[in-house]
């Protein structure tokens, strides 16, 4: 039971990290209809960002509102300098340029930063809590990291569900055309879901960070992972990718601790093609009619 425990705990906090993950690729699922395959490469390169601002500050929290304003700023201008030129034109072709541009950022931050892999360092202590006499491998940075995509989660929520900018983002996704009839600028707000998503991308970066180092190929697994939870829960819901990530994590989680960690890649695997032969349309999707 003692084990079991300690591998939900720690199935919980990793389950948020790829929520983190799985909500940027919904984000931007959500509003161009475009799978960003360099989601992995763009939250790498704004990890490194905070971890140069954080060795030559000093201050983690410098860094990582650094991570997050860089995950704003790529964000926006991958959509204005790339994406713009293929939304709207055969999937192929968009497949091809976030491709590209992952192979571009590895390259780009192995010739800057080196490709040995370098520690990044947590914002609270990763000594888990005491229950008892017995020490669970959950602690202060646990809990920290699954406050923080909560948090991001609520964020997003408040802003679709409570504003007139999330009312046009939502828009701008579903009803392009009708939006700009009504003189929504979709165009900017394409852009705005662009730059949130690397947001969530780069939040993600710096919580897996202090388990996994930076380097240009480190954040490979948990991207695929993250992916997963998003396909799992439907490229089309934030709250799916949540619980998806949960579902994910919880079962990996299991696996590692039970079978071996060997096995948890082939066990999304397994996951990923169950749920699709089961429920195609993904585990939340109920109905065909939206509203905006």
């Amino acid at each position: 039971m003692t084990r079991f425990l300690d591998l939900t705990l720690n199935g919980v906090s990793n389950g948020m990290i790829y929520a983190a993950v799985a909500i940027a690729f919904v984000l931007i699922w959500r509003a161009t209809r475009i799978v960003n395959f360099a989601q992995g490469g763009m939250l790498m390169i704004t990890t490194f960002i905070a971890s140069s601002v954080i060795a030559s500050s000093g201050s983690y929290w410098l860094g990582f509102v650094v991570a997050l304003a860089s995950g704003l700023v790529l964000g926006a201008a991958v959509e204005r300098i790339l994406i713009r030129r293929v939304e709207g034109g055969p999937p192929l072709n968009a497949v091809i340029v976030t491709i590209g541009l992952l192979t571009i950022l590895q390259a780009l931050a192995g010739m800057i930063w080196g490709g040995t892999p370098k520690s990044f360092p947590p914002a609270f202590s990763i000594r888990g809590y005491e229950i008892g006499s017995h020490r669970v491998p959950f602690g202060p940075f646990d809990l920290f990291t699954v406050l923080a995509v909560l948090g991001m989660a609520v964020a997003l929520l408040l802003l679709f569900r409570g504003t007139g900018v999330g009312l046009m983002l939502r828009a701008s996704a579903f009803e392009p055309v009708v939006a700009r009839l009504q003189g929504v600028r979709v165009g900017r707000m394409l852009t705005l879901g662009w730059a949130l998503a690397a947001v969530a991308g780069a939040l993600a970066g710096v919580l897996i960070a202090p388990a996994v180092f930076v380097g240009p190929n480190q954040f490979d697994a948990v991207t695929v992972f993250g992916f997963t939870a998003a396909v799992l829960a439907g490229l089309d819901s934030p709250l799916g990718a949540i619980v998806g990530g949960l579902i994910l994590g919880l079962a990996l989680s299991y696996v590692s601790g039970y079978a071996g960690a060997a096995l948890v890649t082939l066990a999304a695997l397994v996951i990923l093609i169950a749920v699709l032969m089961v429920r195609p349309t993904d585990l939340f999707t109920s109905a065909k009619a939206r509203r905006v």
